[in-house]
């Protein structure tokens, strides 16, 4: 692990608890592709506000990354590269986006926490990151639906 500071929560979260002590050095990640939503999205993780998120499975392949399973261990940081607590996943569930239900945007607990600005904040961010890897994003397009617990904060 690189971040010094994500490497340090880690090294603190292990001392509190040894059970797991064991596992892999957690990916360290932020949300969102900018600093405002970054920070904002790492806050309401540590406050448990925001316990889920949802990622374009489109994206995940074309960035050859390894999709989100249960037990996984990550530390969240904001914008900046500051770790601010350590979430691990408790459920992933690949949907259609068009099956996204006020259900899953209370548990992303972001903006007003309705449907409606849900699907208008992802269709933007998707569009966005999509575009760079010369695709778009469609109703039918599967996402991939990642809850989490929060364990551990500074």
């Amino acid at each position: 692990m690189e971040n010094a500071s994500a490497r340090n929560l880690w090294g603190d979260f292990l001392d509190a608890h040894l059970e797991f002590a064991s596992e892999d050095a957690p990916k360290v990640i932020h949300f969102c592709d900018n600093e405002k939503d970054a920070n904002l999205c790492a806050d309401l993780v540590c406050k448990e506000t925001k316990r889920a998120t949802t990622h374009s499975l489109k994206g995940i392949q074309l960035r050859n990354e390894a999709l989100p399973k249960i037990g996984d261990f990550y530390v969240v940081t904001d914008w900046n590269g500051d770790a601010k607590c350590i979430i691990r996943t408790t459920a992933v569930k690949l949907l259609p986006y068009f099956s996204i239900r006020e259900e899953h945007a209370r548990l992303e607990g972001e903006g007003d926490k309705s449907l409606d600005y849900w699907k208008k904040v992802h269709w933007d961010y998707y569009t966005r990151e999509l575009s760079k890897l010369r695709t778009r994003p469609t109703e039918s397009m599967i996402v991939v639906f990642e809850q989490f617990e929060m364990l551990y904060k500074k």
